[in-house]
């Protein structure tokens, strides 16, 4: 399996990708400067990381969204490819039109850096298929625009279609206001496309996949497209 992960001028999870898939997963991951129009040959998942890209300026995302290496990644995409966003990743996802939606500044107004549970809402995913629907993940959240929104006819049509893969919850899988941290919509933590395979999320399941990060609940997620592409 061979794993691409964009890096970004403001990029700083790119590592914590690199160690999740190729030291952790035993994957060939390869790191692609922002720059560069096309994919590693025989791309299987693209990784799109966290951090702050550009700066964060004009909006989280939206220069990184415009990068050379976005066309290839929506090239990809279309064509069936698995993409995967984890926070500025997300936002950079929602950014390029992969996603609906964007990420706003969390309802605090203030920088949230915490472990979170999350309730997978569905299982019959690529990054989700070694996971149960209904089942919880501890895994940790650090961002300052993580507040999911999206027009209620938008909303709508994503909770119709089985758009959202996971929510923010408590340990025993309730979700609600109290249990969201920054305020999204619905407590969405994650969304798919259309077709189930892109996926976004705010929480950092790459950094939950060894006991001494803390956790390994981040491992499903792994676990799961590791599945999906033996099957392939």
């Amino acid at each position: 399996m061979r794993v691409a992960v964009p890096v970004f001028p403001g990029s700083n999870c790119d590592h914590d990708a690199l160690h999740a898939c190729g030291a952790v997963m035993g994957w060939d991951t390869v790191p692609v400067w922002h720059q560069e129009t096309r994919l590693p040959e025989g791309t299987d998942l693209v990784f799109i990381p966290g951090g702050f890209s550009y700066g964060d300026y004009l909006r989280c995302g939206a220069i990184a969204a415009l990068s050379p290496i976005m066309g290839d990644v929506k090239r990809h995409a279309e064509n069936g490819g698995l993409v995967f966003g984890v926070c500025n990743g997300f936002q950079i996802l929602c950014e390029a039109r992969l996603l609906p939606g964007a990420l706003l500044r969390n309802e605090s107004l203030r920088f949230i850096h915490q472990q979170v549970h999350i309730r997978v809402e569905r299982a019959d995913l690529p990054f989700t298929s070694a996971m149960k629907a209904g089942q919880v993940m501890k895994i940790p959240i650090a961002h300052a625009e993580g507040n999911f929104t999206l027009d209620a006819a938008e909303l709508m049509d994503l909770e119709a279609r089985g758009g959202v893969a996971m929510r923010y919850c408590d340990a025993a899988g309730q979700i609600g206001e109290a249990q969201t941290p920054n305020g999204a919509v619905n407590g969405i933590a994650g969304i798919v496309n259309l077709q189930g395979n892109v996926l976004g999320m705010m929480p950092h399941p790459e950094r939950a996949v060894e006991a001494e990060m803390g956790g390994t609940d981040g491992l499903g997620i792994f676990r799961g497209l590791a599945q999906c592409l033996a099957v392939k």
